[in-house]
């Protein structure tokens, strides 16, 4: 079953000459729990193609369905409620807030939506991450692999259906970059999440079950990874 299904989504800016098609026509899908990296050239429409799977962005034409659920036509509020009960978000810059602890952080998501934690479930997840003597700490005294875990526990713990990673290595050396990477896809394997992630970097797409290749708005190729 699909989890993630897009219908001949268009995404234009601007008009005539000056008409830039950033999607062109895109029809794809995302297997529930498959793990899929898109792979492309700045401006090639990457960024654009996941901002429309969590809801961030409307298209111009078309429709983008996540766990059985059409974004045409949801109000904004209601947008709202999805990105936060179906959708995780990993970017390049973690957007952590600096004042708060990393269990701060962690649970940030739920708080705002009001919910308590599954106190068992936060404890594996932060041991899994290696966060279990860091939970008190604050941003600036982490690395940049430890801030990108407790971006990937906060997401997890909220318990979405999609992950969506936008260059979450970005940021990273190459042996973080690689740490990170892998520990993303053993939890999304291990927590059954489906995986969708941006990458410039090659060698980190062949972590994927599936690579995409996007340019000029348009999924040119697919294939299966070895």
């Amino acid at each position: 079953m699909d989890m993630v299904t897009v219908r001949k989504l268009k995404k234009y800016y601007g008009s005539g000459e000056n008409q830039v098609r950033a999607l062109d026509d895109i029809d794809s899908s995302v297997a529930r729990g498959e793990f899929v990296a898109i792979v492309g050239a700045s401006g090639s429409g990457k960024t654009t193609l996941l901002n429309m799977i969590g809801g961030l962005d409307v298209p111009t034409e078309g429709e983008v369905i996540v766990d059985g659920v059409s974004l045409a036509g949801l109000r904004e509020e209601q947008l709202a409620v999805f990105r936060r009960k179906k959708v995780g978000f990993i970017f390049q810059n973690y957007n952590l807030v600096p004042t708060l602890t990393v269990k701060e952080n962690i649970l940030f998501p739920l708080e705002l939506d009001g919910s308590a934690p599954n106190e068992d479930y936060l404890k594996e997840v932060v041991g899994l991450l290696g966060l279990g003597e860091r939970l008190c700490a604050y941003p600036a005294a982490l690395s940049g692999g430890q801030q990108q875990r407790v971006a990937i526990a906060r997401t997890l713990v909220s318990g979405p259906s999609v992950i969506l990673a936008d260059e979450p290595t970005g940021n990273l050396d190459s042996r973080n970059g690689q740490n990170v990477a892998g520990l993303l896809k053993m939890t999304a394997e291990l927590y059954h999440r489906t995986l969708v992630m941006i990458t410039h970097n090659q060698e980190l797409s062949q972590l994927a079950d599936r690579v995409l290749y996007m340019e000029d708005g348009k999924l040119r190729e697919q294939r299966i990874s070895l």
